[in-house]
């Protein structure tokens, strides 16, 4: 039972490191537009960023859908409609960015640039739908699915499992823009 609460507390913690991981880096990009210092750290950590972003973004997507899968096959929460969407820009992405890696394409930013905006444009629009308690959302309870305003859970008053995909998908998503911008140069 306690494997049970220790897995969705390690994702809920990732989730939340992995936002200030963001935020740090967008602060840190503003700063070294004016401030030397600051600018000399950006470019070193953006080039670390750089040589280990398809093993990082790799690690984020096996992560993202090790998670999910534990919460519908272990903890049996039925996903609902916009959760198998995000789920189909999400899954592919193993199997694209291995690939990329053990055949050192460095197309592959691209495409995985391209499922994780549509997917978190999706996860957005899914957490939009549940804390407005929006009754747009397309996936009333029909069928094997799950209501898409349903909340399974609920963690420092605003992480629910969409935020988490969108953090998924963001940090998925800004990894291969930095990928790409030193690839490029």
């Amino acid at each position: 039972m306690q494997f049970q609460t220790a897995v969705p507390a390690v994702l809920t913690l990732l989730t939340v490191l992995s936002q200030i991981g963001l935020g740090f880096y967008v602060l840190l990009t503003l700063l070294s537009r004016f401030f030397g210092p600051a600018d000399r750290f950006h470019k070193r950590l953006t080039a670390a960023i750089a040589r280990n972003a398809r093993v990082l973004a790799l690690t984020v997507v096996l992560t993202a859908t090790s998670g999910s899968l534990f919460y519908s096959e272990v903890l049996k929460y039925n996903p609902c409609l916009l959760c198998w969407y995000q789920r189909i820009f999400m899954y592919p992405q193993t199997v694209l960015l291995g690939l990329g890696i053990l055949k050192n394409d460095r197309h592959v930013a691209d495409y995985s640039l391209a499922f994780s905006l549509i997917g978190g444009i999706i996860a957005a629009f899914h957490y939009w739908g549940q804390v407005s308690a929006s009754s747009i959302l397309p996936c009333p309870v029909v069928g094997f699915s799950a209501s898409c305003s349903q909340r399974f859970s609920l963690e420092y008053g605003y992480i629910t499992i969409p935020m988490m995909s969108l953090t998924a998908f963001t940090l998925i998503g800004a990894l291969m823009v930095i990928y790409r911008l030193r690839k490029s140069r």
